[in-house]
């Protein structure tokens, strides 16, 4: 139920009855709220976008007629740095979708203590039905119209579903022609040939996978052998995927768009992963002993199971069926605040989203840093300081959670606001 307090806190032209996203957002602040202190007369900020735009983004199909798409940026809060935030393309996205995933960005970078506030942005389109050409005049045009509100040292897109470091380039090339000139940092998750960093593209993965390792020590879960289940075989869940099998654990299935493939003594993921390459799905993969309809995933017991697909898809519904010790949460929002109680009832830790998928933002600050000098680091010492990062910010999580007695996302929100909120208590009101 919809409190006229929360009503309050979001765009008038959101329907207060369905808030979607957002609201499993303010559902966390609120939960937050009692260990603020005197920081919570502040939690209002939380609770209000800083700034919303919404765009119309025209373009010129290649059959000659025109089509209008509706494209978005949010700044959800900056106390602490510029916007930092992705950019996606998808039929589904919705405003208060991207109001959520920038509000969680905000959260984010505050866990891993990184000096950014945060964005997000996305368009409403299905980039499938769309060719190389019309892809290439939607971005364009999507830049020119937020131009107005990013930059390198005030909001920083950077890829997320559906766009990539083509997408990235595009980008930075719209907005070198409108300012006139070169910054490299206005994106990240760009090609390595345009200022992007090595180690990027792996890095949200790298880093459930580092989570999902110090998670494993504390639970008393050897990885080597564990069954590992992974929603989404994309840019996070096929990294982790090949991670956790490097590590010696047993990915025992895989879902993606089409369907999940199941082996019990572990899926081959370098074949997986040649198979989707060839194919463009899971389904069909040799090497499975199974193929299951979507909703059986959550019967598949596991040690570790890693949602890294959309938004939602742990609920009320499914996770009394879930059979793991550990959650990674390597998607945004994957588990709503129902499902969380339900499966904290049942002694299932849950490394939330806003910790656990936190390297690709850690990685793009190092891309940014990277640009802003013009010198470059090496893989391995961009994998060593992300991975020294992660297991300091889980570990401080995890002190505080003990602390509290409270759940690591719980843990998580009241580390990263109680750091925005003493940021924007100490700037202060202007004017």
């Amino acid at each position: 139920m919809t409190t006229a307090h929360q009503q309050h806190a979001l765009p008038s032209y959101l329907n207060p009855d369905d808030l979607g996203p957002w609201g499993v957002y303010l559902q966390q602040i609120d939960r937050v709220t009692p260990h603020l202190g005197n920081l919570s007369r502040w939690v209002e900020t939380l609770k209000r976008p800083k700034r919303i735009l919404t765009v119309d983004v025209p373009i010129e199909r290649d059959d000659g007629s025109i089509a209008h798409y509706e494209g978005y940026r949010v700044q959800h809060n900056m106390s602490r740095g510029p916007g930092k935030g992705g950019v996606r393309f998808h039929q589904d996205v919705t405003l208060s979708e991207v109001m959520a995933l920038s509000a969680w960005m905000t959260v984010k970078n505050a866990a891993v203590n990184v000096p950014y506030g945060g964005a997000k942005g996305g368009i409403r389109v299905d980039p499938k039905t769309l060719s190389r050409g019309e892809l290439q005049r939607l971005t364009r045009r999507y830049t020119s119209e937020i131009s107005l509100i990013i930059g390198p040292n005030k909001d920083i897109p950077a890829p997320d579903v559906n766009t990539n470091e083509q997408v990235m380039a595009w980008m930075m090339d719209s907005y070198a022609m409108i300012e006139g000139n070169l910054s490299t940092g206005v994106v990240t998750g760009k090609p390595i040939s345009l200022g992007g960093s090595l180690g990027r593209r792996e890095a949200t993965g790298r880093g459930v996978f580092v989570t999902g390792r110090e998670a494993a020590i504390k639970r008393g879960v050897e990885i080597h052998g564990a069954r590992v289940a992974i929603q989404g075989f994309g840019n996070v869940g096929g990294v982790a995927a090949t991670m956790f099998a490097d590590a010696g654990a047993k990915v025992v299935a895989v879902q993606d768009h089409t369907g999940t493939v199941v082996h019990q003594g572990g899926l081959d993921i370098a074949r997986l992963h040649q198979h989707v390459a060839e194919c463009g799905s899971v389904t069909g993969f040799p090497g499975a002993e199974a193929f299951l309809e979507r909703d059986a995933f959550w019967d598949i017991e596991s040690e570790i199971l890693i949602p890294a697909a959309l938004e939602q898809q742990i609920t009320a519904d499914n996770a009394p069926r879930i059979r793991t010790k550990i959650i990674l949460e390597g998607a945004n929002g994957p588990t709503t605040p129902e499902a969380d109680d339900i499966l904290t009832d049942k002694d299932v830790l849950i490394v939330p989203d806003v910790l656990a998928n936190a390297g690709g933002v850690t990685v793009s600050y190092f891309e940014w840093v990277q640009d802003f000098s013009s010198f470059f680091w090496s893989e391995d010492e961009i994998n060593a300081r992300l991975t020294r990062i992660m297991q300091d910010a889980f570990n401080a999580v995890w002190s505080v959670s003990q602390e509290k007695k409270v759940t690591l996302r719980t843990a998580t929100f009241i580390l990263a606001c109680t750091r925005v909120l003493q940021a924007r208590e100490v700037r202060g009101l202007y004017p």
